[in-house]
């Protein structure tokens, strides 16, 4: 490699906690090794270390294991082992030979540039006398051990390159020979086949984690578990999978925005429940496309309006919750800044579990809808029982009354059963008002507008707010069709201003534009910051509500300054 600046070429370091600690260097580093055995002695090691090799079944042990043992054999000063990821790059630098210190001021893993690329890209043993000589070579970065001879070959696991094994500085030769390179081939096969029983060991161990995971989260489901529970069960399992610090699921809100439905680990209560924009988010663009996006680091990523992005979160990986084709929601998993990154296994892993979570999701999506029509037509079979029952039998008690009333001859008698046949209307009006509340869809006998005029006249009574309905009849006309879910929602509207804004005054209004029409209702009260609340479940259920109608809610607010919430029906 040529001395000039270049990129992090060759460098002993590697990904912070990608193989757990490092262990100490060997007793022989930074000090001359004993000469190398015979041949025969050599291949006996070699028969010794695929024994041990294939012993092991932990995969960062064995890529530690994998390292030194090429040193020893070779009698290189240094050694290292590079894992690849999904685009070539190398995403694990394991190291022996260097101290804690050197590998610390050497900084940032080689990306794959110079000798190192050459190996990559051409995947065969590579041996060189002076990397400086080579022109393929492009340096070494500040602070790095001087090198000169070199050693490289390729480990292939499942008939695929995993890494390299890279090795300088031969003790006690000026390079290495052609049995060096025999030997640390032999080593990379015997690596290869140890890389592949740890790799199935580490799938046999993850579906059964996973399994147990989606197990947990059926219980809580099936168990009818209150619905925000499902939810977090995937967060927390997803983030135990991995051994990641943070894993947040967000789902799209209200036109244009998402919000964190579910958080575990790292700031976790911070970023539970916060809103922002899906466009120039990274779960944006994973909805979007329906393929997951995984970072090296997420704060540095330009894609800012995404809470964990600013959040202290460095590797991450954010991959699709979809069924049958709609992706629905984004599950995350990240470590802080400066914290290991997430390996191909672990993402491979997330991937499997957020499709078979998005199943169990959408189950509970379901259950949660079937028992709301389930209540629904309870209450409608209550609504009209009493509306062609009881209303009726009392009113005609109410004629029978007043023709009583006028053939008596005693006044008092007569102002009696007046009163009574007056008890009667009340006691009419209010079963008609909680008919109105069981079964929307009648509308007790009202018109879209009543309707709406009636749940503004009733806010006032209980609440003591001062509140106004503006309805144009034109867009109450247009509505009549879906009089009940819009009467759904003004209630859950207006039921938000009577519990929560401490507001003053209110207005209802209900008008046409050139999108559609558009029921909003306003408040002057205390609001709150939808970017730290979310608003809460009255407004997740406004809309969800809208988006039933093939529309959207809008929900502006600010602390201080009142709460608007406009829900617009397309034409």
């Amino acid at each position: 490699m040529d001395r000039g600046p270049s990129d992090a070429e060759c460098r002993p370091a590697r990904v912070p906690g990608a193989v757990g600690p490092m262990p100490a260097p060997p007793a022989w580093a930074g000090v001359t090794l004993p000469p190398m055995p015979g041949t025969q002695e050599r291949y006996e090691r070699l028969l010794e270390a695929g024994l041990a090799l294939s012993s092991e079944l932990s995969l960062p042990a064995i890529l530690q294991r994998i390292v030194e043992l090429a040193a020893q054999i070779t009698g290189a000063r240094y050694g290292a082992l590079g894992v690849l990821g999904r685009d070539g790059r190398i995403t694990e630098f394991i190291t022996t030979g260097v101290t804690p210190r050197q590998r610390a001021a050497i900084g940032h893993i080689p990306v794959g540039r110079g000798i190192l690329g050459v190996l990559i890209e051409d995947a065969v043993p590579l041996r060189l006398r002076d990397l400086a000589e080579d022109p393929r070579s492009v340096g070494f970065p500040p602070n790095h051990p001087p090198m000169r001879c070199f050693l490289g070959a390729p480990v292939t696991a499942r008939g695929q390159v995993f890494g390299n094994i890279y090795l300088t500085e031969k003790q006690g030769a000026a390079e290495f020979d052609a049995e060096d390179e025999g030997a640390v081939v032999l080593l990379a096969a015997q690596a290869g086949v140890a890389i592949e029983n740890a790799h199935l060991y580490e799938e046999a161990d993850d579906r059964a984690k996973r399994l147990e995971a989606l197990r947990a989260i059926t219980v809580a489901i099936l168990a009818g578990t209150d619905a925000g529970d499902p939810v977090g069960l995937v967060a927390r399992h997803a983030r135990e999978l991995v051994g990641a610090d943070l894993a947040t699921l967000a789902i799209p809100a209200a036109d244009g925005e998402l919000v964190v439905e579910a958080a575990d680990g790292l700031d976790a209560d911070e970023l539970r429940g916060a809103v922002f924009p899906l466009e120039g988010s990274v779960t944006g663009e994973v909805i979007r496309t329906g393929k997951a996006v995984v970072l090296a680091d997420a704060a540095a990523d330009p894609r800012t309006s995404q809470p964990v992005v600013g959040g202290g979160i460095g590797p991450a990986a954010f991959v699709p919750l979809a069924v049958r084709g709609r992706t629905f929601g984004t599950l995350m998993v990240g470590n802080a800044g400066g914290g290991p990154p997430l390996r191909d296994t672990a993402v491979q892993l997330l991937e499997t579990f957020a499709e078979q979570a998005a199943v169990a999701l959408e189950y509970a999506r379901l259950q949660r809808e079937l028992h709301r029509l389930a209540v629904l037509e309870d209450r409608e079979r209550i609504a009209k029982e009493l509306h062609d029952g009881a209303i009726q039998a009392l009113f005609a008690v109410g004629m029978g009354l007043q023709g009583s009333a006028m053939l008596a001859g005693d006044q008092e008698l007569r102002r009696r059963i007046e009163n009574a046949v007056d008890e009667l209307d009340r006691v009419i009006r209010d079963l008609r008002n909680y008919i109105f509340g069981l079964r929307p869809g009648i509308l007790a006998d009202r018109q879209l507008d009543q309707a709406l005029q009636r749940l503004v006249e009733e806010l006032q009574q209980r609440s003591g707010v001062v509140a106004v309905a503006e309805i144009d009849p034109a867009a109450a006309a247009e509505l009549s069709g879906k009089a009940g879910d819009l009467v759904q929602l003004a209630r859950e509207a207006l039921s938000n201003v009577s519990r929560h804004a401490g507001a003053a005054t209110c207005r209802l209004s209900l008008y046409l534009t050139e999108e559609g029409a558009v029921l909003e209702v306003d408040d002057d009260g205390h609001g709150f910051d939808p970017a730290r609340t979310g608003g809460g479940q009255g407004l997740r259920n406004l809309r969800e509500r809208a988006e039933a109608l093939g529309g959207r809610a809008e929900i502006t607010s600010a602390t201080g300054e009142g709460t608007r919430v406009r829900v617009t029906i397309p034409h």
